[in-house]
């Protein structure tokens, strides 16, 4: 657990230099769908610690994958998330984190690439817990799992999508991160922004989107080279920059 003094030491930074939402990504080793024994126990004390620490420093958000559901059916995995993540909220005073399901490629038994199996798993988590629960969209999933968000019509659609399975106020956060894998892939492979088979056209209209382009965007993208985060973050907010000033121009 972090520090009184290190806490503190957060805070004024991110006072001073305006962080908000500050969004911590649970462990990537955390399997909250997983039926096995051993797999379970250490998945559901693993992400209690992550929900601790996150309301320790203040965290709006700590974003989770719904994990593999490997040998059960899609709905049993489903009821495996909700009652790991209640059993790991009990007794932990979350203030006001929320916890935000990923969507996912989709690769092998992995749930969350269908917007309708996040929406199942949020509707029992929140009833078996009382949490805030909500979502987190990944870009790269996104095209992976189907979605064309690399084109003014499958960006349309996938935005219909989301607002009628998912409701677009409870899509609080975005991962930004271009695609290696082709459209329906399945390929859980990051890419530099505009260098995937999303594209800069293809942040441009995400950016710009007037249902998106309020939501807060986090980068993942890879580091090949040393100052690749920093470039790609120059990439995104010049892309942004572009997206708010001709809105009008960019086909939504």
């Amino acid at each position: 657990m972090p520090g009184a003094g290190d806490i503190k030491r957060l805070r004024d930074a991110r006072e001073r230099l305006d962080l908000h939402p500050l969004a911590i990504h649970a462990n990537y080793l955390v399997n909250l769908a997983s039926l096995d024994p051993v797999v379970r126990e250490r998945s559901i004390q693993s992400f209690r610690g992550e929900m601790e620490r996150a309301a320790a420093i203040g965290a709006e958000y700590l974003v989770v994958h719904p994990g593999s559901y490997r040998g059960r059916s899609i709905e049993q995995g489903v009821a495996a998330f909700a009652l790991a993540l209640r059993d790991a909220a009990h007794g932990v005073h979350t203030g006001h984190l929320t916890v935000l399901l990923e969507n996912t490629a989709g690769a092998g038994n992995h749930l969350g690439s269908r917007f309708e199996e996040l929406q199942s798993i949020r509707e029992l988590a929140r009833d078996l817990t009382g949490l805030p629960v909500g979502y987190c969209l990944d870009t790269c999933h996104l095209l992976a799992a189907g979605f064309d968000v690399s084109t003014a019509p499958g960006l349309r659609a996938m935005v219909r999508s989301a607002e009628e399975t998912l409701g677009i106020s409870n899509v609080l956060l975005f991962h930004a991160n271009d695609s290696r894998g082709k459209l329906g892939s399945r390929l859980d492979r990051h890419e530099n922004i505009g260098e995937g088979h999303i594209g800069s056209g293809g942040f441009r209209r995400i950016l710009a989107h007037p249902k998106l382009r309020s939501k807060p965007f986090i980068l993942e993208t890879p580091v090949k080279h040393e100052g690749d985060d920093r470039r790609n973050l120059d990439t995104l907010k010049a892309l942004g920059a572009y997206a708010r000033t001709s809105a009008r121009r960019v086909i939504v």
